[in-house]
């Protein structure tokens, strides 16, 4: 197995990411930013950096449980705010989406949870307009890669402080800007349903899986060299189909060409263009 070290500079991670959010949300006129707080470890660090980036009391936090999310998120959610000292708000989202459950009763648990993350997504992005600030992102690079996010619900956001961060290295930098260690570790959970975990969902642990992607992604090596490498094979196909499969969820949607500069294939400017 080759060496595979995930470690990183905790203090310069640090200072450039809240660089990021101070700059990213600056550049466009704004100083504020709105977080999703679930109680969990990823939007737990999202807060702290843009907490540290813009000053608590530009940041707001915002908790949306749903009538069976458990009282441990709704809790350690609330550990972040009074760590933080940032803005905060809680709309439970369960009037919004019953309706809607009860007129297709046959909804699964997966359709369910994505009705539920988009309903977040709305009341995220109505608050974004409301309060003045960017829909700060909480998603990791080891989520994003293995597309186990829900499209239009927590993929979307303005900007995101910790997607190039594998889920290992957000432990790392959670411990290093103080989150409270109950969160860090605790089982990684969306709290879609009753007992619902990550990595049980996903059939691997995140460990496992940011040693491989790591392999995969960074060192660019192909599927057989990582089971050359000792990884198992229906482990490392089992990640690849998940990240191939998932790719458009990392891309913005393909328009068809007709012009002679299409957006997206011919009309390319930077972010800030034009500001």
């Amino acid at each position: 197995m080759p060496s595979i070290d995930l470690t990183i500079n905790t203090d310069l991670a640090r200072r450039i990411l809240t660089g990021f959010i101070r700059s990213e949300i600056g550049r466009i006129g704004l100083k504020r930013a709105v977080v999703g707080l679930s109680g969990g470890v990823d939007s737990a660090l999202s807060c702290f950096l843009a907490a540290e980036a813009l000053g608590p009391e530009n940041v707001l936090a915002v908790r949306m449980p749903y009538r069976t999310s458990s009282r441990e998120s709704l809790e350690h959610a609330q550990m972040v705010i009074d760590a933080t000292g940032v803005r905060s708000l809680t709309a439970d989202i369960t009037e919004m989406v019953e309706p809607y459950f009860a007129r297709f009763p046959e909804m699964d648990k997966r359709r369910r949870g994505n009705m539920m993350a988009r309903a977040r997504m709305m009341v995220l992005y109505d608050q974004s307009a409301a309060f003045g600030g960017l829909v700060v992102g909480t998603s990791n690079k080891t989520e994003i890669l293995l597309g186990y996010s829900t499209l239009y619900g927590d993929s979307a956001y303005a900007i995101n402080p910790i997607g190039d961060l594998y889920k290992t290295q957000v432990w790392q930098l959670s411990e290093a800007v103080g989150v409270p260690e109950v969160i860090i570790k605790k089982a990684p959970t969306a709290d879609l349903w009753a007992g619902q975990t990550d990595e049980q969902e996903l059939g691997f642990s995140y460990r496992e899986a940011d040693r491989l992607l790591y392999l995969l992604v960074d060192r660019r090596y192909t599927p057989q060299e990582c089971v050359a490498e000792g990884f198992n094979e229906a482990f490392v196909q089992a990640v690849v189909r998940r990240m191939r499969r998932n790719h458009f969820k990392r891309l913005m949607p393909p328009i068809a060409k007709l012009s002679n500069r299409t957006i997206g294939y011919d009309f390319l400017y930077l972010r800030d263009w034009g500001t």
